[in-house]
Formats: structure tokens, C-alpha cells, sequence
């Protein structure tokens, strides 16, 4: 699925194949800046442009706001999964249950993080930056509320980051754009580092991972997309090294993962890989008397993209997914001017990928019923954030409380509407005919601006 925000609402899309989109639901509210849809449920976290401190809490099928959240300052991105709302402001990070929005955990006093740079997975690890100087990352766990590994990923500051949807991968890029690192969750090695290309400053606009956890695809402000391909036994042979220590982290990656390094073995032998000839042949065979052979083969095949994608005009931004319509494996590029662009993949012998199908999605399609927002009444103040409920979800008197003290799921059904309500919302419709969701499908791409 699909949301895409503009001066005018939001919008919510499903793909049942490459030649149709549908439109679920279209809000003619206000200026939208996020819209993050649970899965394929009914719950939406909206923000506007007109109050950006301000979380909106949705069930966009009955058309009611169940409530809403505010916090002390802008914010910069939400993340969900089915047991975590996580929302991202420039210095910190709360974390909320997202079966009644208690709020769990805030992370505070962080690195200026100007663009709201998180990701959470379906095991509700949550990475972020946490330097200004240079990439540095955490993983935390948000299901326990545990600091579990910090590492030094880049020397430049993070641009994107982003996990498989297996959760055992994390894929890193920064600043630079030229390179694309993939760690292993457990113990923060690298899996691979794939070189993105040879130019300077380039902005990585998306970085995602296949739904199989195979390929890794990037967009930037050029006119190519990169997908690169991930070796399994790499994975393995990473998850067997021993965990790397949070202090030496640092350290330990300050040689091995500099961009700054031109003329470090591994750039010089993708430079002379990519130019083919006898310049590859004299290196490799160079690089061989120095560094063993399994390092080499890594040097020659795997930093290199195992497909491309080449757009017809740069510097536009695009959000970039991998996934299945129609029982084949399509690349899906949703683009600030409006439009999403299919393209044909083949995971068996990559190169540079077709276009097949184009969608405009700027103005409403046909048949779709239009539902407004219902506005707050009431206030009610929870754990320092400033918590409302529309006047008809407002708890009984007694029962919010026990859903804090952690009553049981099957007693919440007595509780108050506005909690029936939240549950209802998570939860995942029922199958009947042709199934257009996925259970494991995952959270539309990140929602795009239409001017």
C-alpha cells in the first residue's frame, strides 16, 4: 500500500497488481506532512503543517480521530509496528504501546537529528543517529527499552538507515551517498559494503531492503537506482564473528569504513573492476598477494549493483520498494511529481530494469468516497504529553487507568471506547475473496509531498 501527502490531505492507495491502483481513502483536511498507515489496518498517525507538534491517532474507516498527542516540539517522523508508535522529534525519541498509547519510554538530550532519522522493526528495534560528526549509530530495543548496540557505521553523518524486514539486517548510508553498508543486527558486523557510485555529496533519498531480505535498493539525486544484491552465507559468517564491544565500535570501523579514503584497496580495486581490462587483471592480482582470497572475491563481485534502474530526470526524490504483485518481484517508485512507476526485476539475472506501468496519482481516481476528519473537544493530560480524545472516546472513569496498570487484553473489551477503538484499528481486516494485503506486508513507503 500507498500514502501520499499533500497541501490538501492525504490519501491511501493499494496495489492489487501492476495495471491497478485503488484508492482507499482521501482526506480533504488540511496541509498533511505525515501519514503513516499500520500495515494494511485502519490506524493512520497523521501530522500537519498546521499544528506539526501535534500526533493525530486515526481510524480513517469510520472517519474518527481516536486521539491525539502533543509533544514539545516539531515532528520530524512516526514510525509503527504491530506493538510500537514510535514518534522522532529533533532531540529525542518517545516510544508509545500501540495498543492503548501509553507512553513507554522517551529517549531525550540526543544529537540534533534535523531530518527525524529512525527505523523501527517488526521486532521493534529502533535505530538512530546519534552524532553529528559522524555516523554513529543505536540500536535499541523498544520492546524492552534496552540499549543494545552502538556502532560506528560511517565517518560522515548518517543520511539513511533502514532494517530488513526480518529484522536481522540494517542497512546504512551517509552524507557522501558513495557507499551503502549492511550490519548484522545481532553483532553489529558488516555483512557487505556496496559502492554506490563515484561522485561526492550525492543524497540518498531511500534505502530499502526486498521483503525477502535478498537485495538492498537505493534511490539518490541522481538519475540511477541501485540494487545490490545480498550474499546469504555473508550473513552467516557474520552472525558466527563475536559481538563487537560498544566502545571499540569506533575504533575498530575507523580504517575498515572510512569515505574518505580514495585510495584504500577496496576503492581502488571497484574503480579498476568497474573500468574492466587489464587494469582489473594487474590489480586483483596485486590485491591477492596481500589480502586472502575470499576478500578479494568480495572486492570484485559483491560491492558492485546487481541491477539499475535509469530514471528519466535526476534530482527528483523517490521512495523505492521491492515487493510482489501478481506472484512476481516488481520495483515500485513513488516520485514527488505525483506519479508511481512500476519497474520488471529479474532476481536471476539483474541489469538494468524496464519500465512497465506508470500511475498518476494527482488527482482522486474514480469511485472513491471521501472521508473528513472529526475535530478535538477535550483535553487530558498523561505522562507530560498533551494527550486529547475526541468528547465521544473520552475513557469511563476508572478503566484508562487500569489499561495503564496493565489489565490483560481480553478485559480491555470492557473498557472505553476510545481504547475498543485503537484495538479495532490495529488490528488487520479479515480475508475474504482476493486478498490484496499481505500478512507480512509492511507500512506504506514513506509518505511523499505532491506539489
Amino acid at each position: 500500500s500507498l500514502s501520499v501527502v499533500s497541501r490538501t490531505g492525504y490519501r491511501l492507495f493499494s496495489l492489487a497488481s501492476v495495471d491497478r491502483v485503488d484508492e482507499i481513502f482521501c482526506s480533504h483536511d488540511e496541509d498533511t506532512k505525515i501519514a503513516e498507515r499500520l500495515f494494511s489496518s485502519s490506524l493512520v498517525a497523521v501530522v500537519t503543517a498546521s499544528e506539526p507538534n501535534k500526533l493525530k491517532v486515526c481510524h480513517f474507516k469510520k472517519g474518527a480521530e481516536i486521539c491525539n498527542y502533543g509533544y514539545p516540539s516539531e515532528i520530524l517522523s512516526v514510525k509503527l509496528n504491530r506493538s510500537r508508535l514510535v514518534v522522532c522529534l529533533v532531540d529525542s525519541i518517545y516510544i508509545h504501546n500501540i495498543r492503548d498509547m501509553r507512553l513507554l519510554h522517551s529517549i531525550k538530550n540526543m544529537a540534533p537529528n534535523p531530518s527525524g532519522l529512525c527505523t523501527l522493526s517488526l521486532l521493534s528495534h529502533l535505530a538512530y543517529p546519534v552524532s553529528t560528526e559522524c555516523g554513529e549509530l543505536q540500536i535499541f530495543d523498544a520492546a524492552n527499552q534496552l540499549r543494545r548496540l552502538k556502532l560506528k557505521a560511517h565517518d560522515s553523518p548518517l543520511s539513511a538507515l533502514n532494517f530488513s524486514y526480518n529484522g536481522v539486517l540494517l542497512a546504512t548510508a551517509s552524507e557522501k551517498g558513495t557507499v551503502i553498508r549492511v550490519f548484522c543486527v545481532k553483532n553489529g558486523q558488516k555483512v557487505h559494503e556496496f559502492r554506490r557510485g563515484v561522485k561526492r555529496h550525492v543524497s540518498i533519498g531511500s534505502l530499502n531492503f526486498s521483503t525477502c531480505a535478498s537485495f538492498v535498493v537505493a534511490s539518490s539525486n541522481t538519475e540511477t537506482v541501485h540494487i545490490f544484491r545480498i550474499d546469504p552465507k555473508a550473513i552467516e559468517q557474520a552472525e558466527r564473528r563475536q559481538s563487537i564491544a560498544i566502545d571499540a565500535a569506533a575504533s575498530n570501523n575507523t580504517s575498515s569504513s572510512s569515505d574518505d579514503d580514495e585510495s584504500n584497496g577496496s576503492d581502488q580495486a571497484n574503480a579498476a573492476a568497474a573500468a574492466g581490462g587489464w587494469g582489473m587483471g594487474f590489480l586483483a592480482k596485486a590485491v591477492t598477494s596481500y589480502l586472502p582470497t575470499n576478500v578479494v572475491t568480495d572486492v570484485f563481485t559483491q560491492d558492485r549493483a546487481y541491477a539499475t534502474i535509469q530514471l528519466a530526470e535526476a534530482g527528483l526524490r523517490y521512495e523505492c520498494v521491492m515487493a510482489k504483485l501478481e506472484k512476481e518481484t516488481r520495483l515500485l517508485l513513488a516520485c514527488e511529481d505525483g506519479f508511481l512507476y512500476i519497474y520488471s526485476f529479474e532476481d536471476s539475472k539483474g541489469g538494468e530494469c524496464k519500465l512497465i506501468r506508470a500511475h498518476d496519482l494527482r488527482t482522486p481516481l474514480h469511485g472513491i468516497t471521501e472521508v473528513d476528519i472529526v475535530g478535538n473537544e477535550n483535553d487530558e493530560n498523561t505522562n507530560s504529553l498533551n494527550v486529547n480524545m475526541t468528547k465521544s472516546m473520552l475513557p469511563a472513569p476508572g478503566t484508562y487507568a487500569g489499561v495503564l496498570k496493565g489489565r490483560p487484553a481480553d478485559r480491555m473489551s470492557a473498557d472505553s471506547d476510545w481504547c475498543h477503538d485503537l484495538r479495532e484499528a490495529v488490528e488487520y481486516p479479515v480475508k475474504v475473496t482476493v486478498p490484496i494485503y499481505d500478512e507480512m506486508q509492511f507500512p506504506p513507503v514513506t509518505p511523499i509531498t505532491v506539489e
